[in-house]
């Protein structure tokens, strides 16, 4: 039997009033707002941050390629079940899918915020909005919680909060504030998650080096293509750095990154070891690189037929689909009509492990 899938990668759209009404009190005078701007329309207007975000991608899921646009979209325009959650299952039903996995949308452009402070009140009051929307359906919305990683302790402290707050596990920025992710000074941020069973997310868009708004060679669309490089450079410290040979038990979520890639990046990363690791200076491993994104690393996906064609070339257990919903690269309201196409040459299970298994048994849940 086909099970109904499962998306692991799906967004909410921050109303108004996400950040100022459940930030900290002191930083409420600054907290994230949206604003009407001229012939930008609404956005969301983020102190220490160059551009506001316009709300016309984030929303924009069943539209037309052609009407498309970062420009003149109005709040009151973007789908609903995105900020209420009293219509999200209605959404969930018309593509056909059991249950979400919910990241942020205006927090990923907060994971690149530089005042850390700031950083980690916004996510705080974040994750207590996001406990409410989830609370509207717990049985078919699981949110991930954002933590801020101002320090190893936060660290520590925000994934127990997250825990304790009953989400199934946290979307970590791109970049820490401390050191990189490959130092020990994380030991203990790693052995909360394991001891938790709470799965660390990195989602493209939330590091310094995966944005859209950098400079790109030739046409700007050229710049699409580097976005997943921010969650590959991510998995290759937490591998190269040893971080799997201290915390075995470690599982990390590569989201929205695509995974045809996966096959030639373990082959590359296990050439580079075997062939370069003397002079380049790399820290031993007890293993061949690709053996710990094989047993440590989940990548999420919504068309990449590659991906469903180079399911043995991986781990087809670590692989797991999802829609996006509401997001401009969303493949609803046809994702059955694409996965029906896309996983035809697949067996029964590898469907369903790919589509519901995999999500559900990596966090806990039967659906």
């Amino acid at each position: 039997m086909i099970k109904k899938p499962i998306s692991a990668d799906s967004h909410i759209t921050e109303p108004p009033h996400c950040y100022v009404d459940y930030i900290d009190p002191k930083f409420r005078n600054r907290a994230p707002r949206m604003e009407r701007l001229d012939k930008i329309g609404d956005a969301f207007v983020i102190e220490g941050l160059a551009s506001p975000i316009p709300m016309g991608l984030v929303a924009a899921a069943g539209k037309d390629p052609s009407q498309i646009t970062t420009h003149g979209v109005a709040f009151e325009d973007l789908w609903r079940s995105g900020w209420d959650a009293k219509f999200r299952v209605a959404d969930q039903e018309i593509d056909g899918i059991a249950a979400e996995f919910i990241y942020p949308t205006v927090g990923m452009m907060l994971c690149n915020h530089p005042d850390f402070d700031f950083k980690k009140a916004c996510f705080e009051a974040y994750n207590r909005w996001l406990q409410e929307y989830c609370g509207e359906a717990p049985d078919r919305l699981y949110g991930l919680a954002q933590v801020s990683m101002r320090t190893p302790e936060d660290g520590v402290a925000e994934i127990l909060r997250a825990k304790e707050m009953g989400f199934k596990g946290v979307m970590m920025p791109g970049n820490p504030a401390v050191e990189d992710y490959d130092s020990t000074v994380y030991d203990k941020v790693w052995a909360a998650a394991v001891e938790c069973d709470m799965p660390l997310s990195f989602h493209i868009l939330t590091g310094k080096s995966d944005g859209l708004a950098g400079q790109t060679r030739g046409p700007r669309i050229n710049g699409f293509l580097s976005i997943i490089r921010g969650c590959q450079d991510v998995m290759g410290t937490f591998i190269f750095g040893g971080v799997f040979d201290r915390f075995p038990g470690l599982k990390l979520v590569c989201v929205e990154a695509d995974a045809g890639w996966v096959p030639h990046y373990m082959y590359r990363m296990d050439h580079a070891y075997k062939r370069h690791r003397y002079w380049m200076k790399a820290p031993p491993l007890k293993r061949m690189p690709s053996e710990y994104f094989v047993e440590n690393i989940y990548v999420t996906f919504q068309d990449d037929w590659v991906a469903f064609r180079m399911k043995d070339m991986c781990n087809v257990r670590r692989l797991m689909w999802a829609n996006d919903f509401p997001h401009s690269d969303s493949t609803w309201p046809l994702s059955q009509t694409m996965l029906e196409e896309h996983t035809k040459d697949l067996s029964e299970q590898e469907r369903n492990w790919i589509c519901h298994d995999n999500v559900a048994e990596l966090y806990r849940i039967a659906v």
